[in-house]
């Protein structure tokens, strides 16, 4: 039978690390950030609308970020909803051998998301620059097309 006082000084000594392990970890979430930053490229991940070709769309997994009932009332076709503060928690439904593409209606919150996944070691994952109002004002899927046709005078 244990005596009070040493569980007392187990449970002490228990809370007594806490701090230090909270303190490593924070550490070590920073040191990740950091590698990211010094070797992510300019754009940081962020694609436009108009870079992606039609036929690509299909071979991305496309996630709005956006909570549940923005993504009901619309979204891009094929697009699956997760909220940008879940993807970390959902990362084992993403892959990391087909592109990621991840919006919102601006971009804010996707960006957010994607900089979580790609610290967390998903290298492909993209961000659609200015979100699905944009997309939807460049033309949608066909945003490709429209930018690389020339203008008639």
């Amino acid at each position: 039978m244990s005596h009070p006082w040493i569980q007392s000084a187990l449970l002490s000594a228990a809370f007594a690390c806490l701090p230090a392990a909270h303190a490593d970890n924070k550490a070590l979430a920073i040191d990740e950030m950091e590698a990211y930053l010094e070797f992510v490229d300019y754009g940081g991940g962020v694609i436009f609308a108009e870079q992606i070709p039609a036929d690509e769309w299909n071979k991305m997994l496309v996630i709005d970020a956006r909570d549940a009932g923005q993504f009901a009332r619309g979204h891009i076709p094929g697009a699956v909803n997760m909220d940008w503060r879940q993807v970390l928690a959902q990362r084992h439904t993403i892959p990391k051998n087909k592109p990621v593409l991840v919006y919102c209606n601006t971009g804010s919150l996707s960006a957010q998301a994607g900089f979580a996944l790609r610290v967390a070691g998903w290298d492909n994952v993209r961000v659609l620059q200015g979100g699905m109002e944009e997309w939807k004002a460049k033309g949608g899927f066909d945003a490709a097309a429209r930018a690389t046709t020339p203008a008639k005078h």
